[in-house]
């Protein structure tokens, strides 16, 4: 096994030199700019360009249509209007009942702690959503707290963001202490894609941060493909295994990048192998700007059947979409049932 915490660079010093423009982001692939950099740039504008350099070395040289690169390059579909994508699909705004307080489900809540995040994904459905003003404030803790303790039947709070592992380790560690002070809390869950494009960030501070608390700590992972978890990812995602942090994966069902059983299959064998479920497979959330990427759900069902076939029930994800003002994701009905 290789010693890549010997070798391991900064995870910070990785965050601060992501890859911004288009024009580089082609050069190093080796892609034509005469193709592809007016859409990137225009869409660009609306929606920066954001990706590590660790995740470009996993995307295939002088191929446009690679499905990593499809996730990050930013493209002119993006400006097409398209009746039914908006720029708050899951109601989120109207659910914030405090500063970084999304509060959607019975049990659980959403804490966005940053607006921040090593990666664009395109297809993100948080793209226009207004960070600056629903961001909490160190001083706004008391009134998160007094919030959780009135309402009894929460027992979860969920990290989120932006993505809550671009925060520094003081402040995460803060933040669990906070929330482990709160007798009713059982549960922490981590959603961030960090692991997957800079699996550094697993350092040993963070793990020593979440094996030591006393809640039941579950990490979501977001990984589309399987090219994506590289031997280096799998190392990192094995140390938390090894340490009992439950690890999940979600991923999103997306035109071009991973829409065919076989690929699905594939990316459930590599999760697996990374001590890793997986979890969810969401269909697109309706975002603006992203609609190049949409499936029909007929075509999205005629998937899942085909992988359901393939897999064995405990590897096969979730197919659900999430709808504004629903109390829980919504199921996907398909002709069979994925349980063994």
């Amino acid at each position: 096994m290789i010693n890549y915490l010997y070798r391991e660079q900064n995870w910070k010093s990785q965050l601060n030199d992501l890859i911004t423009d288009p024009h580089e982001l082609l050069r190093i692939l080796s892609l034509s700019p005469d193709e592809l950099l007016s859409g990137a740039l225009l869409a660009s504008e609306q929606f920066k360009l954001r990706v590590p350099r660790s995740f470009v070395d996993k995307i295939s040289k002088s191929n446009p249509l690679d499905p990593l690169l499809l996730q990050v390059l930013p493209h002119h579909l993006e400006l097409d209007e398209h009746d039914g994508f908006i720029t708050d699909p899951l109601g989120e705004e109207a659910a914030t009942q405090l500063p970084g307080v999304l509060h959607k489900y019975q049990s659980r809540f959403l804490l966005t702690l940053t607006g921040a995040c090593a990666i664009h994904c395109r297809y993100c459905f948080r793209r226009h959503f207004p960070y600056q003003e629903n961001l909490p404030k160190h001083k706004d803790w008391l009134d998160i707290k007094a919030y959780i303790e009135s309402q009894p039947q929460i027992n979860e709070v969920i990290l989120s963001g932006g993505d809550p592992l671009t925060l520094s380790n003081q402040k995460l560690h803060t933040w669990l202490e906070r929330i482990a002070s709160l007798p009713q809390i059982q549960f922490l869950r981590i959603h961030s894609r960090v692991p997957i494009v800079i699996p550094e960030r697993l350092d040993q501070e963070l793990l020593q941060t979440l094996t030591m608390s006393r809640l039941n700590i579950i990490l979501v992972i977001h990984a589309n493909h399987a090219h994506e978890i590289d031997e280096k990812t799998q190392y990192y995602l094995k140390q938390l295994h090894q340490h009992n942090v439950t690890l999940l994966n979600q991923s999103v069902l997306l035109k071009g990048v991973n829409d065919s059983a076989k690929l699905l299959q594939e990316l459930s064998y590599k999760l697996f192998e990374s001590g890793v479920m997986p979890y969810y497979l969401h269909v697109l959330d309706k975002v603006k700007g992203a609609h190049h990427f949409d499936l029909s759900q007929d075509r999205a069902t005629s998937i899942y059947n085909e992988l359901l076939a393939l897999l064995p029930g405990y590897l096969v994800p979730k197919l659900v979409r999430e709808i504004a003002g629903e109390k829980n994701k919504t199921p996907i009905v398909t002709q069979f049932n994925p349980i063994e």
